[in-house]
């Protein structure tokens, strides 16, 4: 089994959604709990931008025990320098510099050659590498450039001192066909690639950023970058407790990280009720509605057997049990299971003329609780 690092984003990439802004004191609480999670790298912030995201980074760095501490740069020095000094109090620190290599990034953004290019992404590594050993490289655009000189920036980096290759899906435009060739393709034709590791950072604004980011590791890549909810610029970013799932539950891929899953759901509704962003019910692994079963048919399969609806069991995520949601939809076992649970045993006729009172109220309310069963099986004469 091989290890995938996890890095986490969700207060520098996370934090970029409008309105998500958090305080000092928030950071800390959140940064110390992903620390318990079993993050590798935690992405602090961008200490350039603010004196609140330098001082975020600074304090960060000082609590943080096991993950690494990462702070975002451009591809300028005195960024590179505020980065520094801002993680100064780490134990692990990483600073993290790019430029874009898209032709859309060189001509309208930069307004730089190829070769401009690469000169200046080795010149912010090498600078970065005077004040730590852990230098990550950012090939913003990477999605929408051209693999070869993709290639090319990689291989004059590594040889500048880069350990780690962030190649970022920046817009998420790529299909995980193309994304996970694209690691392919570096894999195999960069010089030295084995001494960095190549990660993967994904958009989700098709929606394909989880899908992306586990085709990145199926072909290579060893670190996803990611934030809790999926939050992040746009449409978000790769939801690190959907690619943390997806390799437990897939094993034979034979591929693990070192989160503790049974944190996910807390630090879920950690991070989205500091942020004021609700997570959306139906979301996968930690929306209200990820264990839950209206249906009868679902409801009735669940009830004999888990497994038979449920391929992770709700608390390997930190949920305490599966929910059986009554509604018109719901049928006989679903509504016997449930009055059991507020203590009332039903016999199959009892069961009948119950049902038939429970319909009643279902097709009035959109859900019927459990307050309301002792109503219903009164008004049914058993």
């Amino acid at each position: 089994m091989e290890y995938v690092e996890i890095f986490d984003t969700t207060l520098r990439d996370g934090e970029q959604v409008p309105g998500c802004k958090l305080d000092s004191k928030t950071k800390l609480i959140i940064a110390e709990q992903l620390d318990f999670l079993g993050i590798d790298i935690l992405e602090a912030g961008f200490p350039i931008s603010s004196p609140g995201d330098f001082n975020a980074v600074n304090e960060i760095s000082k609590i943080i025990k096991n993950a690494t501490v990462c702070g975002l740069t451009r591809a300028v020095k005195k960024d590179i320098d505020v980065a520094a000094e801002a993680l100064k109090n780490a134990k692990k620190p990483r600073i993290h510099t790019g430029i874009g290599t898209s032709e859309s990034h060189m001509k309208f953004k930069f307004k730089a050659t190829k070769s401009q290019i690469i000169e200046r992404a080795v010149a912010a590594v090498s600078h970065a590498k005077k004040y730590v050993e852990d230098v990550e490289f950012y090939a913003e655009d990477a999605g929408r450039t051209e693999n070869e000189f993709l290639a090319q920036v990689c291989e004059e980096v590594i040889k500048a001192g880069a350990t780690v290759l962030n190649i970022p899906d920046t817009t998420g435009y790529c299909l995980p066909e193309e994304y996970g060739y694209k690691i392919k393709y570096l894999k195999e034709n960069v010089k030295g690639i084995d001494k960095a590791k190549i990660s993967c950072h994904c958009h989700n604004d098709l929606g394909l950023a989880t899908s992306n980011s586990i085709a990145g590791i199926q072909n290579g890549a060893r670190q996803i970058e990611c934030t809790i909810n999926g939050i992040g610029e746009r449409a978000g970013n790769t939801s690190l407790e959907e690619v943390v799932m997806i390799m437990r539950q897939h094993p034979n891929l034979g591929l693990d990280t070192k989160v503790k899953s049974e944190m996910l759901y807390g630090i879920s509704k950690l991070v989205s009720e500091s942020m004021g962003m609700p997570v959306q019910p139906n979301k996968a692994i930690v929306g209200a509605n990820a264990f839950a079963h209206s249906s009868g048919i679902h409801q009735d399969g669940v009830i004999k057997r888990r497994e038979t609806y449920e391929i992770i069991d709700p608390k390997d995520v930190g949920v305490d049990k599966s929910s059986i949601v009554l509604t018109a939809r719901s049928g006989r076992a679903a509504l016997a299971y449930r009055a059991r649970n507020v203590g009332f045993e039903l016999d199959k006729l009892e069961l009948d003329k119950v049902y038939k009172e429970f319909l009643k109220v279902a097709d009035i309310q959109k859900e019927v609780r459990d307050e309301d069963i002792p109503k219903i099986i009164q008004s049914s004469n058993i």
